[in-house]
């Protein structure tokens, strides 16, 4: 690639809009987060004195294994995978009931409680923006056709 070319900025109908890029980053932070609290509590397992060792186990393994669908959820959203919606907004929808839970207790998780409860409704916000729908390709039911003469009835 020639500098000429990578000095060119991108047309402006490819650029992936910020809703997007906002979207991605909050999915991937609660992925982040699933994948240090999995570490945490399996690393508590093997050096602290845990109630139950196995338990701890699996709930490290299991926080790390749901990490994964944020993290590539906010991978597809990046790349401006249709796809990649569907898993972000269930990941916000799981995030709801237990920012509700951490919210009823009488505790330290109650700011937790509040920072997880507007990550997912702002993300939720920003997934189901008209800009990331576009920017994703995704058409909404009664839109008007894009005019591809495939999806038009034979008479």
């Amino acid at each position: 690639m020639s500098s000429e070319q990578s000095a060119q900025p991108s047309a402006p109908d490819t650029a992936r809009p910020g809703r997007l890029t906002g979207a991605a980053a909050l999915t991937a932070l609660e992925g982040l987060a699933l994948l240090v609290g999995g570490v945490f509590i399996l690393v508590e397992a093997f050096t602290g004195a845990p109630d139950n060792r196995q338990q701890a186990v699996t709930g490290g393994i299991t926080l790390m294994v749901l990490a994964a669908l944020p993290l590539l959820a906010a991978r597809g959203l990046l790349g401006r995978r249709s796809w990649a919606r569907g898993p972000a907004v269930i990941t916000q929808i799981m995030a709801l009931p237990v920012a509700w839970t951490l919210l009823q207790a009488d505790s330290m998780l109650i700011p937790g409680g509040i920072v997880l409860a507007v990550v997912a409704v702002t993300a939720l916000v920003l997934l189901v923006s008209s800009a990331t729908t576009a920017a994703l390709g995704i058409r909404r039911p009664g839109d008007p056709d894009d005019g591809d003469p495939h999806d038009t009835p034979q008479t």
